[in-house]
């Protein structure tokens, strides 16, 4: 797939639920109808994908450290994420993360769930951002 070029577009979407699941090396294994309206992209071009096919070059590489380590441990992650769609418009997200486990209770996958970031917090995390970029 060709790269997908940032725009300084949002997208805007309303209070439906977007939910996916992946593997534990972060392979899209499912997508629900929203994700892929959210997105721009249609399931075939998700399931198999990695999760970075959504990922927005603004986040920092150490928010993503964070997520990965906080779910290695086996814990719930949330977070506020800027997210990339295939288009090149951006969209924010509300995301909490939860480890999938079999009936060993050892972790096989992750399930994400997403509702739009609310408005007035945006410019904290952008801030953040920013300063996480700063300190890498």
């Amino acid at each position: 797939m060709d790269k997908i070029v940032p725009t300084d577009e949002e997208f805007i979407f309303d209070e439906k639920i977007a939910i996916s699941q992946t593997d534990l090396k972060g392979n899209i294994t499912f997508v629900n109808r929203r994700f892929c309206e959210i997105s721009g992209y249609n399931t075939q071009e998700l399931l198999g994908s990695d999760c970075n096919i959504i990922r927005h070059p603004d986040v920092p590489e150490i928010i993503f450290d964070k997520m990965w380590k906080t779910l290695g441990s086996g814990q719930v992650w949330n977070g506020m994420i800027k997210n990339l769609c295939k288009d090149g418009r951006y969209y924010w997200v509300d995301m909490e993360i939860i480890p999938i486990r079999d009936t060993e209770e050892e972790v096989t996958g992750y399930i994400s769930v997403s509702k739009p970031a609310p408005k007035k917090n945006i410019s904290d995390i952008e801030k953040i951002y920013k300063q996480q970029d700063s300190e890498e």
